[in-house]
This record gives structure tokens, C-alpha cells and sequence, in this order.
């Protein structure tokens, strides 16, 4: 997302199954953010009109898409208190735990997908530099291994830094 100054947020990373877009459906004139691809991916793009004739005919789809608009609300409402009341290295821990999928079901990915620490900056709400050496923290306690150029992999002991007061 970018402001009328010019500042930039990153707002949220996408997954497979994921939708965005959304917006037009309850006939927001513009659209506020945009998607840029971090990876190789497959975009299906579906029409209002379409959209709305299977929300209204398939209810296992509304209720799944419903659900997903739930779940979605509340990780911003949790991103909005993080940013609120939280450290920007705890909002760092935070971000790269949401991205290896820890807390979700199933097994969460050691690796996460390549990101630069423009992006994690973008989304912490704070500088690439801070990034940095919040990274270099994070390696030197062993709850990340990181080399640079984007490749993470995180370690569930990374939960500390967020847990811990």
C-alpha cells in the first residue's frame, strides 16, 4: 500500500488459496493496495458478477469464503495491536513466525519464502537498517539461521522473543 506522501506498507503476504480484491464487492471505487508477486504463482481472476452468483448459489463456498474473510480480519486487527503496543523486534519475530506458518495447522516450513528486508521493514513499520540488525540478533541467538539474500529459516525458539517481557 502507498500513501497520498508516498510511504510505503506492506500489509500482508498472500498464500496459496488466498484471495484479494475483495473490495469491489461491496463496490469500493478504488482499489487500495496492490499485489506484487514474491514467487512464481497462478492468479485466477473472477468477475463481480461471477463472484456474486456463486456466493449466493454455492453455500459451502460462501461459508468457506466468509470464514476467510473472518480469519483475515483478525490477523489485521492483531497486526494493528502489534504495531500498537509491541517493540519492532518483537514485530519482527512476529512477522517471520506468520511467515513460516508457525501457529497454524499442519507443519509449520522451516525455510521461508525468499524476502528482502525492505519487505520485512515495510511490514515491522520500521527501517531496513533496524531489520538488519534485529536479523543478526535473532542468528546470533541461534533462533534464525540467516546468510543474507533473503533466505530464512526460522526456529520455533524464535517464540521466545515474542513471548518473553
Amino acid at each position: 500500500m502507498v500513501s497520498r506522501t508516498g510511504k510505503e506498507a506492506t500489509i500482508g503476504i498472500l498464500n496459496e488459496g488466498d484471495f484479494f480484491g475483495e473490495g469491489c464487492l461491496t463496490g469500493q471505487p478504488l482499489r487500495m493496495c496492490s499485489a506484487i508477486a514474491m514467487t512464481d504463482c497462478t492468479v485466477m481472476r473472477i468477475d463481480k458478477k461471477s463472484m456474486m452468483a456463486v456466493l449466493h448459489r454455492q453455500h459451502e463456498f460462501s461459508d468457506m469464503f466468509v470464514a476467510y474473510l473472518l480469519t483475515r480480519n483478525i490477523r489485521y486487527e492483531e497486526d494493528l495491536v502489534d504495531q500498537l503496543f509491541n517493540s519492532s523486534e518483537k514485530r519482527l519475530a512476529r512477522v517471520l513466525l506468520l511467515l513460516a506458518h508457525f501457529g497454524k495447522d499442519g507443519k509449520p516450513e522451516v525455510a521461508i519464502p525468499p524476502i528482502t528486508q525492505e519487505t520485512l521493514a515495510e511490514m515491522v513499520g520500521t527501517t531496513r537498517s533496524r531489520v538488519n540488525f534485529f536479523m543478526n540478533r535473532f542468528r546470533k541467538l541461534g533462533v534464525i539461521d540467516y546468510q543474507g539474500g533473503g533466505t530464512v529459516q526460522v526456529h520455533s525458539s524464535l517464540l521466545n522473543v515474542v513471548l518473553h517481557d
